[in-house]
Formats: C-alpha cells, structure tokens, sequence
C-alpha cells in the first residue's frame, strides 16, 4: 500500500481493547495485561508525557491504561471512570479520551475540588514504570516513510494521523480536494499518517505540509524539533479545521506560535448551522477570487481570544449573528464582534495558514471554500504575493 494511496489512516496504532463502561474496571486491568504482551518488543520513544508523574492534568487516556490510577480515580470520585459515556472511555485510538485531561473531564460532572486535590496527591505516589511509558508512546510512531517527490514543482505534504478525535470521510475528502487543487496547478501532493515523515532530511523535501484535521498529540519530541526547525527556515503550514481543535494542547508551540489561537468549543444545538463569512482582503492574496460575503454550514469553532494581532493577517469571519454560538447546556461560545475563522501569519521565515473550515464532507465541494483553501496552499507554499522573512 502505497503513502499516496491509503486506505487505513491508523495502520501503526495499537489498538488496545474497547469494552462498555460499566464494565470498565475489569476490562483495564485486561487491557493491561494485553499491553505487556507487546511491552518487551517496543520501543521507548521519545514522547512528550513519557516520563511525566501521574496527575490529574495528564489526557485521560493515560489515566486508563494504568489499573492503579482507575482505582485510585474510582475511589476519590465515587467511581466516576465507571459511568464515563462511550466516547470519554474508549481505550483504543483514535479516542476523545486523548484530548481532555482527567481534570477536563471530571469537570464536565462537577467534581468536588477537595476530593480532586486529594486524588492529584494520590497519582503522585503511583510509580512510572517502563510498561507505563511504552503504553503512553504506543500512539506514536517513527517508521519513516517512503514519500515521492516531484523535482521541478512544488511538492506538498498531506498529513492526517489522528489520534484523537477523527472525522472520517471528511479527512478523506480534504485529501482529494488538495490533491485536485494541486494538480490544477501542477503541483505535486505526497499523503501519509506516518510521523515519521516529520524527519529533516524529508521535511526538506516539500514547500509546505497540509495538516489535515490532525487530532490528539501526534509528534514525538525529536519530531517536533523537526517541524519547527523547518517552519522556522522557510516552510509553509496550512492547518484544517481539527488541526486546531482540540481541547487540550501539549505543544504550546504548535498551539500558540503556529496556529496562534485555543480552540473553546463549537456549537450543540444543531451542531451543524449556516452562517455569514466575511473577508477580509490581505495584501497575500488569500482572499482572491472570493465575495466580500458567503454562506456556508458546518461545525463552527470558537476559541479563547481572537489571534488577531501583529503578525497574524486575519483572512475570514464569521459573522455572530448568523447562527447560535452555544455549546450544550446553553454555555455561550460567543467572541463578539471580531470572530476569525482563517487567518495567516510568518513564524520568523516560515509561513502559517489556519482554516476553521472542514467538518462536513460536503465543505470540501464549495467554491468558495476551495478557493479559499487553493489561495492558502499557493501562500503556504511560498508562491504567493508575499513572503516571511526571518525578521517578520
């Protein structure tokens, strides 16, 4: 199976096994068991979390896959990992439990912050084994892969691993509009979900990376140090819609220098609405060949502050007043007057593009938000109006 030809996004993941909540307990301590079994023959990697003391601000996920913390959980909380609803207790990736912390979720239910204070004291004695730490690095990878390259043009990178929250045939349908968008120009486009593309020696080989509706941590540090060295020297980053939405970041460089903005929530009650977009020319010529206002639906992202400031070109809108920004129970997801959805900005020589745009499958056959999405490719890429320089 080819890189640019895929049809399993999640081939080097290991799957540990998904059982109902109700019988969460029994099952971790399985699944426990199971990890052992590969725990001999895998590597340590490199991960972010890999050494870091149990606590209540680690993703949940971490919290599950040790018996010991469920336990401990259980008990402080009144058996809270128990009643966890199907989509906070999967133990297999993808999994939204990758992108809240046990924190984040125990808030969702109200928990009592003594009892929180208490439980954060107890995950402190618990003791990070080698078992813990090959459990928390399973869900990266460093294979490296083979990806073609095109001498003569410019050459793309479509990047999808999802360990998070995926979004299925919308993923897919992103990767097929780059990829036609970009033979319209003559470009080439390389796709893969393996991090291990995330390599100097590979990441020189491309003039921008597409991260498409990226989910959940994704690089290792070694990895990380890659991407950033290649932004930094010039290359180009265009992010879609889940590549900045997740709850929680444990990159603050990928969150707050690249896409410059924390994504807060999107709308419940519909999830899916119509809305007015408005543009906003800049001199690099993302808003070419688009109307001054559109309409479009799909799942609408707020997030904590405007990134609008210096060095961050605001490219798109929405306008507030053209749908319900409310998440469940009523909590506003209003930013008021100024509410980007796109915007650009350089990270000294490097250029970065964010669209909030892309949930639905259908998004990716709108005019307008092609248009939208080939302007940022082309200025990603280095082959638009304007460039970054290191200074900038």
């Amino acid at each position: 199976m080819s890189n640019s030809d895929r049809t399993n996004r999640h081939r080097h993941i290991r799957p540990c096994k998904r059982t109902p909540s109700a019988a969460l307990f029994t099952a971790l301590l399985s699944s426990a068991a199971a990890s052992a079994a590969f725990a001999a023959d895998a590597a340590i990697l490199d991960c972010p979390l890999r050494d870091q003391p149990y606590s209540i601000d680690l993703p949940l996920f971490d919290i599950l896959a040790k018996p010991e913390a469920v336990a401990a959980v259980n008990k402080r909380l009144d058996g809270f990992l128990d009643r966890l609803p199907p989509a906070l207790s999967r133990i297999e990736t993808p999994s939204f439990a990758i992108i809240v912390s046990l924190r984040m979720a125990a808030g969702f239910v109200g928990a009592d912050p003594e009892a929180l204070e208490a439980l954060e004291a107890e995950l402190a004695t618990l003791d990070v084994t080698d078992d813990d730490r090959r459990a928390r690095c399973a869900r990266y990878d460093d294979a490296a892969p083979e990806l073609e390259r095109v001498d003569g043009t410019v050459n793309v990178l479509v990047f999808d691993r999802i360990n998070g929250f995926d979004h299925g045939p919308s993923v897919d349908a992103a990767t097929r509009a780059i990829r036609a968008l970009a033979e319209q120009m003559g470009w080439h486009v390389a796709a893969t979900d393996e991090p291990g593309a995330f390599a100097p020696a590979t990441l020189a080989g491309f003039d921008a990376v597409v991260w498409n509706n990226v989910s959940g941590d994704v690089l290792t540090l070694t990895q990380r140090e890659a991407f950033e060295d290649y932004i930094n020297r010039g290359g180009g980053f265009l992010g879609i819609h889940a590549s900045g939405g997740d709850p929680m970041y444990l990159w603050d460089w990928y969150a707050d220098t690249l896409l410059g903005a924390r994504f807060i929530g999107h709308p419940s009650d519909p999830q899916f609405q119509d809305a007015r977009i408005e543009m906003e020319p800049p001199a690099h010529g993302i808003a070419d060949g688009l109307p001054a206002t559109w309409h479009l639906k799909d799942e609408w992202y707020s997030f904590a502050s405007s990134p609008r400031g210096p060095g961050v070109t605001v490219v798109a809108t929405i306008d507030e007043s053209t749908y319900t920004p409310e998440a469940g129970g009523g909590r506003s997801l209003r930013m008021g007057d100024d509410h980007p959805i796109a915007w650009a900005r350089c990270v000294n020589g490097g250029r970065a593009v964010y669209t909030a745009i892309g949930h639905l499958e259908e998004v990716y056959h709108s005019p307008e938000n092609l248009t939208l999405l080939r302007n940022a490719l082309v200025w990603a890429a280095g082959s638009g109006r304007t460039t970054c320089s290191p200074d900038e």
